[in-house]
């Protein structure tokens, strides 16, 4: 086993290692057992596990786990706030700054494929839009749909609209935003050098489990959420009554479970749609990685002696 003092000489100063993968790999259980070993901290990049709202069906760490080593920029922010990828972006760099400046290694570990491009590649210095613009865009899809509302997107922002579908109100509505509150269109903010890239040497570590594997993991999981009490957050949230368009009640499960309270869904059909919904997305965050993420280590198993030895290797290497 490998002690503080055996991970200070092996990782270089601002070494920073970062855990991708799709949701129910085992990314957490990894970054945990690094960070007991190694003095680490762990660092959130899962944006839905930004929020305080859903703990148990956004599968954040529990107080025990988090009681075992240092996490940062979990559950810190209120559903009702929107957190974008140059949100996290600060959040993460004064995370893995302070880390360092403490002697500890940061543990960069989720699934949100944006926040990990941005900590590697930086981002584009787009403003943020003022939430009136956005109130009004929110209001101007409802009231028009997707189909015409991209294509008033396109007078304005060909390349944008022409890269999205109908049905993303979300990016569709950003990319509203922009033009409106900027007068330049999104794809011109995109094209921008980009700012802010985390500084140190990464480790990338893509966890990548077999298909099969991860699908079964995914529909025992959502039924242990169910168990665990995911409609009780999902009723607490939902006597908020807040903004449907915010990122926290587009969490997988939410929509389902508030069908499934007004009598609209039944219990089993709520747990296979949210299962269904995660395997989808677990489907979109591998083609990610795939694509994106360039991982110098790639594993098929969740935590193993083996996985965090290759780790230690790799770190022992990058100096």
């Amino acid at each position: 086993m490998a002690d503080h003092s055996e991970i200070a000489r092996a990782a270089p100063a601002g070494a920073v290692l970062m855990i991708c993968g799709p949701t129910a790999a085992g990314k957490s259980g990894l970054a945990l057992a690094l960070a007991e070993r190694w003095g680490g901290v762990v660092i959130n990049a899962d944006s839905m596990q930004l929020y305080s709202d859903l703990r148990i069906l956004t599968a954040r760490p529990d107080e025990a786990e988090m009681a075992r080593a240092p996490h940062r920029l979990y559950g810190m922010l209120d559903g009702a706030e929107r957190a974008s990828v140059a949100t996290w972006l600060a959040m993460a760099a004064d995370a893995v700054t302070t880390a360092h400046q403490d002697g500890a290694l940061p543990i960069i570990v989720g699934g949100t494929g944006l926040y990990f491009h941005a900590a590697i590649h930086g981002i584009a210095p787009i403003p943020d839009v003022p939430p009136e613009i956005h109130a009004e865009c929110v209001q101007q899809l409802a009231a028009q749909g997707g189909q015409t509302f991209r294509s008033v997107l396109a007078g304005l922002d060909p390349v944008t609209a022409g890269r999205l579908h109908d049905g993303d109100s979300q990016r569709l509505v950003r990319a509203m935003g922009v033009v409106r509150a900027t007068g330049r269109p999104l794809s011109a903010w995109q094209a921008d050098p980009h700012q802010g890239a985390l500084d140190g040497k990464a480790v990338r570590i893509a966890m990548m489990p077999p298909r099969d594997d991860l699908y079964a993991a995914i529909d025992r999981r959502f039924e242990a959420m169910m168990a665990q009490g995911a409609e009780a957050e999902v009723a607490a949230l939902e006597s908020r009554d807040l903004d449907p368009s915010l990122p926290v009640i587009k969490a997988i499960g939410v929509r389902e479970i508030i069908a499934m309270r007004a009598g609209n869904m039944t219990r089993e059909r709520a747990i296979e749609m949210a299962s269904r919904d995660s395997r989808r997305y677990a489907k979109r965050q591998m083609t990610w990685i795939r694509n994106n993420f360039n991982s110098q280590i790639k594993f098929e198993t969740q935590q193993t002696e083996r996985n965090i030895q290759e780790i230690f290797a790799i770190l022992s290497k990058t100096g």
